[in-house]
């Protein structure tokens, strides 16, 4: 961590670990790759990464006293619940459409547009994504702002390169092993995808709730 390129690897690291947990993201790459192929990785990491390139000027303005704050933990897990409940929907209800080739899609101008914002959307509704920001993110920004500018770029760099070398893995996998699905296995995996992300929705809109109604109590 005392120069550049120890900031770039040791950034890299910490995001590839956390990246390769399963979450939110890694479902909806998974889900949305069976149906537009290779570049889904890398466009929802786009959304991800304008996402992260946001909160990380946040953080350095010093906004990571208020991403700490109970009422905004709890308004994230709120607000979160309810965009993966929508998009858990939505995959499920794709998951029920009946033919449509297996065909690695091409994307269009209009899909990609969606996958970049279903790539900041799906980031957003992660309560756990904001405070590991104003937390370890806030940690790793301390120790690059002695290098300056170039420090602070080193660890934005090297996080996001991490995010997109695996979600980039992923969707490629997922794409070359499509070509061998039966229709029924597709809208299969993209119904459990959409699942999970109804799981993860409640969850995290079950953790906001409850947390209101214990101050309340």
């Amino acid at each position: 961590m005392n120069s550049l390129s120890g900031i770039f690897i040791t950034s890299f690291l910490l995001a590839f670990s956390g990246a390769v947990a399963p979450g939110p993201v890694l479902t909806m790459t998974i889900g949305e790759s069976t149906r537009r192929g290779f570049w889904t990785g890398p466009l929802i990491i786009l959304g991800h990464g304008i996402l992260e390139l946001i909160l990380f000027g946040a953080v350095v303005l010093g906004a990571s006293r208020f991403l700490t704050l109970a009422a905004v933990k709890k308004s994230t897990s709120i607000l979160g619940g309810g965009i993966l409940l929508w998009l858990g929907s939505s995959m499920i209800r794709q998951s029920s459409r009946a033919g449509g080739s297996l065909s690695v899609a091409d994307s269009g101008c209009t899909s990609s547009k969606n996958l970049v914002m279903a790539g900041f959307l799906i980031s957003l509704s992660n309560p756990y994504w904001t405070i590991w920001w104003a937390t370890i993110g806030l940690n790793y920004i301390a120790l690059s702002i002695p290098f300056g500018r170039l420090g602070l770029a080193s660890f934005y760099c090297g996080h996001i390169l991490a995010d997109l070398c695996w979600y980039s893995f992923v969707s490629g996998v997922v794409a070359l092993g499509k070509r061998g699905i039966s229709p029924k296995i597709y809208h299969f995996i993209i119904l459990l995808c959409g699942i999970f992300l109804l799981i993860f929705g409640l969850y995290f809109l079950y953790s906001g709730l409850r947390s209101l109604i214990l101050i309340g109590a």
